[in-house]
């Protein structure tokens, strides 16, 4: 479907709003689940000439400037998307009335997942008239420097007549040109050419500022841009989809301004999302004060509004994209006010000063509301994870400490549906790995319950939540190291904080050694599970698990090798420099780990002498390879052998290593060198001290 913008500009100029609202009303269902326009259009074109193919079982002859054609009509739909949207921003300053002006901005949103048509939707007039639109200012956009309303709109359809006659006059002069040089030469100045003449004619100082400054021509935004940066397309919340999905209906439910604001606040997201421009702009226009003003006066609100969801998302998106956001947002109460915030959607009633009622009773918590929880979830995230290894204040740690409270709220309770439930764990666990360590000591405070889970009269509710948690992501296989190491290493931190979380754990992960017929990573145990990720491809995951069963084996390297068999556990041994079996130096010197041994089973008592140290089990007895051969026969192997190894480290084939005195692996010519240093001094040191007695 073409956009008609000559016929909605006609419908401004004359006043015909019924017809702008008919012809926006078309364009939102057309395209209303479309988000990439030239490349969707593109590959359903190709899609149904494959399909014709594969009918027909022969390609139908083609001119060979077919595909110059395509992407000259791409071109042309770019240029009519970036004039609708050009004047639809100017739109929306005019006073419109209060449907169509949602519809207009409903359009402005569907316009602006393409990064391509983002040039007049990042201007400061335009970014200044959404965020009124949204309610994060007041301010009044200047008009001082645009031309009158009704010259603007000729320009604009001035320029649509031109581009439409220079790429006339461009097939009849290339009309004798090869297909070769059609493909290398045509789009690419059509593209700028084209590009130039819209802007250049359309009037609007405001935009030609843009385009004059920041803008890059269609051919060069095709290849990335500068300032729209080329994102993947995000995952679509479910909760998103159904509200787009209830189109007109679901309005009817919510003021006209309520849903003026929220269209408003799409289009921002979007925006910002799309367009590092727009990130520097916004931050430079300090529309993050009229934000958080925003949320800060909804906290109190019985009933959130449904803008509020949109609120979070483009704080959450600002605070990733502009690190100086998230620092200036956390200086200015961001956590007290989102932690209000996460308060007012669980609902929270205080039992004790760090401790919340949790009803078993209690409803599962909705769709919404567990959407707004993430989304504050992942701005606390933002603005906290800098100041991990950072020693808070009193206030501070107060503060996080009733944060904590509440977010063992988040761990317990359930949503509706059990992937909601797991991605509100999930978000939990991100931020309770992002706070400071000594304030998460909340999550056990809480009194015991005759269902509780325990240990040493400890409640471990919350761990055991935790753990669960951990053997689920175990058990899902996918995304490994985005969802498995968080709560790999707040459990690991955890474990080497507090005695009784680390024993509890390591019952379930690793109880006493009965059964060592098996390698330690043979089967479904969740103790095998975590040792296979110990030889991972991807080197966080493993360092991650190694850690973690290391920190439960109390840093013992003796232990930690009985657990997992020395292949598995050479890894961390070896970036630790323990290879030697010491005990680590620094690598933990705030952990406090008990004195008492680890017991050892009756039945693994009677094969300990058989327990093959490199694969942890007992191996099968296998033939010696020498028996029958004679003394001498066996020095001549030997020597075979060694002449063979020096063959191997001379063509550096491989390189021989062995462990230093700090207990790393360095190679063995190095080893040779520091001993002959070392016998070098002594010997040095002999001698002067003889020359000392002789003396005397």
């Amino acid at each position: 479907m073409d956009v008609d913008v000559e016929g909605i500009i006609q419908c401004i100029k004359q006043g015909d709003e019924d017809g702008v609202q008919i012809q926006l009303q078309e364009f939102n269902k057309e395209y209303a689940q479309c988000f990439f326009f030239d490349a969707e259009e593109r590959d359903r074109r190709k899609q149904t000439k494959l399909e014709e193919f594969r009918k027909n079982k022969v390609r139908e002859y083609t001119d060979s400037d077919s595909d110059c054609d395509e992407y000259e009509q791409e071109d042309q739909g770019l240029l009519l998307r970036q004039s609708l949207a050009l004047v639809l921003v100017r739109f929306i300053r005019t006073g419109v009335k209060c449907r169509l002006l949602r519809i207009s901005l409903r359009t402005l949103r569907i316009l602006s997942r393409d990064q391509k048509v983002l040039g007049p939707l990042v201007t400061d007039n335009a970014l200044l008239t959404l965020a009124k639109l949204a309610g994060l200012t007041t301010t009044d956009v200047s008009d001082e420097a645009s031309d009158p309303d009704s010259e603007f709109y000729d320009n604009i359809l001035s320029s649509l007549v031109e581009a439409k006659v220079f790429h006339c006059r461009t097939d009849e002069d290339d009309g004798d040109v090869e297909a070769s040089d059609l493909n290398d030469e045509c789009p690419a100045y059509d593209e700028d050419a084209k590009s130039d003449i819209s802007i250049a004619n359309s009037g609007d100082l405001d935009s030609i500022s843009w385009f004059g400054s920041h803008r890059t021509s269609i051919n060069e935004m095709h290849r990335g841009g500068v300032h729209n940066k080329v994102l993947e397309r995000g995952r679509r919340d479910r909760r998103v989809s159904k509200m787009d999905g209830g189109g007109e209906e679901e309005e009817e439910g919510e003021s006209g301004e309520e849903a003026q604001r929220k269209e408003a606040m799409k289009v921002l997201c979007n925006v910002v999302y799309n367009s590092t421009w727009a990130q520097e702009r916004f931050s430079a226009l300090r529309l993050m004060c009229g934000l958080t003003e925003r949320l800060s006066s909804s906290v109190g609100c019985s009933s959130p509004s449904s803008v509020q969801f949109y609120e979070l998302r483009l704080m959450f998106l600002i605070t990733a994209l502009r690190p100086e956001l998230s620092t200036q947002l956390q200086q200015e109460g961001g956590v007290s006010i989102l932690t209000a915030a996460l308060e007012n959607c669980l609902e929270v009633q205080w039992k004790e000063p760090h401790e919340c009622v949790l009803d078993p009773a209690a409803p599962p918590i909705s769709l919404e509301v567990s959407q707004r929880i993430i989304e504050i979830l992942k701005i606390l995230f933002n603005i906290t994870h800098s100041n991990h290894r950072q020693e808070p204040s009193e206030d501070d740690a107060a503060l996080y400490r009733h944060l904590v409270a509440i977010l063992r709220l988040c761990l317990m309770r359930k949503c509706l549906l059990t992937d909601d439930t797991d991605e509100l764990q999930g978000h939990t666990v991100n931020l309770l790995s992002a706070l400071p360590l000594q304030c998460l000591d909340v999550l056990l405070i809480i009194p015991l319950q005759p269902n509780s889970e325990q240990c040493q009269g400890v409640n471990m509710d919350c761990v055991h939540t935790l753990m669960m948690f951990m053997e689920r992501r175990l058990e899902m296989g996918d995304k490994i190291k985005e969802k498995l190491t968080p709560i790999l290493n707040l459990l690991t931190e955890c474990c080497r904080a507090h005695k009784e979380t680390r024993h509890y754990i390591r019952n379930h992960i690793l109880p006493p050694l009965k059964d060592v017929s098996h390698r330690p990573e043979e089967g479904s145990t969740l103790k095998s599970r975590l040792v296979r990720l110990m030889t991972h491809l991807d080197t966080d995951v493993k360092h991650c698990a190694a850690d973690f069963i290391f920190v439960l084996c109390k840093e013992n390297v003796r232990r930690f090798v009985k657990y997992t068999g020395y292949g598995n556990a050479a890894g961390l041994l070896a970036t630790r420099g323990l290879l030697g079996g010491q005990r680590p130096r620094s690598s933990s010197s705030d952990a406090q780990y008990s004195s008492d041994s680890d017991s050892d089973t009756e039945e693994y008592r009677q094969v300990k002498d058989l327990i093959n140290p490199v694969t942890g089990r007992v191996e099968v007895e296998q033939p010696d390879p020498m028996e029958g051969m004679t003394e001498e026969e066996k020095e001549e192997e030997a020597k075979r052998l060694i002449m063979l190894f020096n063959k191997l480290s001379r063509d550096n084939i491989i390189q021989p290593m062995g462990v230093d005195a700090e207990g790393k692996l360095v190679p063995m010519s190095g080893l040779r060198e520091n001993s002959l240093t070392e016998e070098g001094k002594s010997g040095s040191e002999n001698e002067g001290e003889a020359d000392e007695g002789e003396k005397d």
